[in-house]
């Protein structure tokens, strides 16, 4: 059980007790929050209260957490595209709509499920049993290469490498728009958005430093192939950061425009280029994974057209 407490500010004032709470601990969901409220695991003044109950300023607010029950993740014969294996590190080419590793309402069919029976269970532990071998990840509807560690000694290699930004990751994306330059960089500190609790944003507090390269490829007049290379890793990175510029990604219903003129599932967006040492041999090694079917014929009728 994990304790916490915390005092209610005079900005908060008159706030729902959940809603405050969802603010103040955006990993828990509101839901579960209002389920501890009603278990009378949160109380205030040390009072239990119900979910709408309305805080005031200095009101003091006791949490009490139950150790979350991981459930059983198991192996899952589950094809992986594999662009490069050793005895130390997989590569594979991430499809669309697989998530990399369990999280809630995702628990089958995800990266971690086919790497497990693929490797025999023979990957790192380092970040537990929910995120066997997983380094790095991209997202659900993002395409393309990533890298898997069977060992704990070529996970910690590569996770420094991510540390001081030395991995080479380069993107592929169709956006809105066109660019008015062929190349630029976007900077600017991303972290959770301050109202809408599933996006992140450009923030002024509490961000972590952020820099996208981007290349224009070829223009379609009111779209732009482009190649963004990276060089930190935020959550939503390139989307956040395209769509502060003016050019969201072109099928990206969270941070673009919520109706897109073409049948796409998610984001266009393509992890394309993968480039790192070794993490035993020490030796440069890249990886290319190539564009997926729907990427390719989106480009041919953006060029017909």
């Amino acid at each position: 059980m994990e304790y916490l407490s915390m005092t209610v500010e005079n900005q908060e004032n008159n706030l729902r007790i959940d809603k405050l709470l969802s603010d103040r601990i955006p990993e828990q969901s509101r839901s579960y929050l209002q389920k501890l409220i009603k278990d009378g695991n949160i109380t205030v003044n040390g009072n239990i209260v119900k979910p709408n109950y309305k805080v005031q300023a200095n009101d003091l607010i006791n949490l009490s957490l139950p150790e979350p029950e991981e459930p059983d993740i198991l192996p899952e014969n589950i094809p992986l595209d594999i662009l490069y294996e050793d005895d130390d590190i997989l590569v594979i080419n991430k499809p669309k709509g697989m998530v990399v590793h369990p999280s809630a309402g995702h628990y089958t069919g995800t990266v971690v499920n086919a790497v497990m029976y693929h490797c025999n269970g023979n990957l790192s532990g380092i970040n537990g049993v929910m995120r066997p071998g997983i380094v790095h990840r991209i997202d659900m509807d993002t395409t393309g290469a990533i890298v898997i560690c069977k060992s704990d000694q070529a996970h910690q290699n590569l996770a420094e490498q991510l540390k001081v930004h030395s991995i080479t990751r380069k993107y592929r994306a169709i956006v809105y728009g066109n660019f008015k330059d062929d190349n630029g960089t976007i900077t600017g500190d991303i972290g959770r958005h301050p109202i809408d609790r599933k996006k992140m944003a450009i923030v002024q507090r509490n961000g972590k430093p952020a820099i996208t390269h981007y290349h224009v490829l070829e223009r379609f007049g009111s779209y732009t192939y482009i190649e963004c290379q990276l060089e930190t890793g935020r959550t939503h990175q390139i989307r956040v950061h395209m769509a502060s510029n003016g050019h969201p990604l072109l099928g990206d219903e969270l941070y673009g425009p919520s109706k897109c003129p073409f049948h796409l599932q998610g984001q266009c967006l393509h992890a394309m280029t993968l480039g790192f040492k070794h993490p035993i041999s020490g030796q440069y090694v890249q990886f290319e994974a190539p564009l997926p079917d729907y990427f390719t014929h989106l480009l041919q009728n953006l060029r017909k057209y």
